[in-house]
């Protein structure tokens, strides 16, 4: 199976950390963009259509900050242009505070079955200065909305004076909205934004501090009946993301939309960053690529092997056989033997330890 993903890189506005293709100032936008985005979409369904799509997923950018009609829209094309599996999972990221009951409700008749809320903390104090719209109290109004659905909930870890009886709250209040799956991302301060002062400066933890505060939820999420699945994910048994799995095991991928990425056929390609040029390409019927490289096999084999220790379940030697040709054991032998101390491997499987 494979997965579709279509960026939207509107939001409400821009967090201190993020470096993303996410433009507050650009969402007057939306409509031409939206445009453009339909007819991507069905380009890349001429090109690959034909085939079998398990996931799609709607990131950005903040999607729930748009009008829903255009959200209903971009999926609709997709099953115009798409063939769907018979229960496709459909996940839409969303912001507390930018939904109510009728965007809901849009999403719902949409076809959405799975909601992914970006809560990063259950501190006031701690979201106002990540410059998050929304509050605590946001994100329970926002659940209870979502009751009874498939919600999905991110949380940062590494902020400034973060200490792990705080992690451990804000893991309770995504509990508590009804969260089955929990992401937990160390916090990047990546240079040119606002955080990576706080970095400079030396207000944000170390690298031990992060990896206490990452153990720490990694133990509380556990007593909860969250199990790791991924070195970020957790979830309820059944609750896994089907698309982060898709992934993680090195499946194929469609991307449409500003800086979306795709991989198809051995080869990976990256739209552009920016929307006018975006628009430019699409409506001149150009692709608006920016990245194109065709994977070597041995770049193929290290990304199978990356990506498959990243999760519990690490690496399939009858899926890498079935894949290269080769034996996993035999082929790796002295990497394996060199690195034994923090592997654990089965007849078939190795994963981390």
């Amino acid at each position: 199976m494979s997965g579709i993903y279509i960026h939207i890189p509107f939001c409400v506005s821009k967090c201190t950390y993020c470096d993303f293709a996410s433009y507050p100032k650009e969402i007057g936008k939306a409509e031409s963009y939206f445009a453009c985005l339909y007819r991507e979409i069905k380009g890349r369904g001429l090109a690959y259509g034909k085939r079998t799509f398990d996931t799609v997923y709607i990131g950005g950018g903040t999607p729930s900050a748009v009008d829903a009609k255009f959200i209903a829209g971009a999926l609709k094309q997709v099953r115009n242009c798409f063939t769907l599996s018979a229960s496709p999972e459909i996940t839409v990221e969303i912001n507390p505070g930018t939904v109510n009951e009728e965007k809901v409700n849009a999403y719902l008749a949409a076809g959405i079955n799975r909601f992914s809320v970006g809560l990063q903390t259950g501190y006031d104090e701690q979201l106002k200065r990540l410059n998050r719209p929304h509050t605590a109290k946001d994100f329970l109004l926002c659940c209870k909305l979502l009751k009874g659905q498939n919600v999905s909930a991110d949380l940062l870890i590494g902020l400034a004076g973060q200490t792990a009886e705080q992690v451990k709250k804000s893991i309770d209040l995504a509990l508590a909205g009804g969260a089955s799956h929990i992401s937990v991302y160390a916090l990047t301060p990546e240079p040119g934004t606002p955080v990576y002062t706080d970095y400079l400066n030396g207000e944000l933890p170390g690298e031990d501090e992060v990896a206490d505060l990452y153990d720490a939820a990694r133990a509380y999420l556990k007593e909860n009946g969250l199990y790791r699945y991924e070195v970020s994910n957790f979830a309820k048994a059944g609750f896994e993301s089907r698309h982060n799995l898709n992934y993680w095991r090195r499946g194929e991928y469609v991307g449409v939309g500003v800086s979306a990425s795709s991989f198809m056929d051995g080869r990976r390609f990256t739209n552009t960053y920016s929307i006018d040029e975006y628009m430019n390409a699409v409506i001149l019927n150009k692709a608006p690529e920016i990245y194109s490289e065709n994977i070597e096999e041995k770049d193929a084999e290290f990304e199978f092997i990356m990506l498959g220790l990243r999760t519990a379940e690490g690496i399939s030697a009858a899926d890498f056989k079935s894949r290269f040709g080769k034996d996993f054991f035999k082929e790796y032998a002295a990497p394996l033997k060199s690195k034994a101390e923090y592997l654990e491997t089965g007849e078939d499987s190795c994963r981390t330890a």
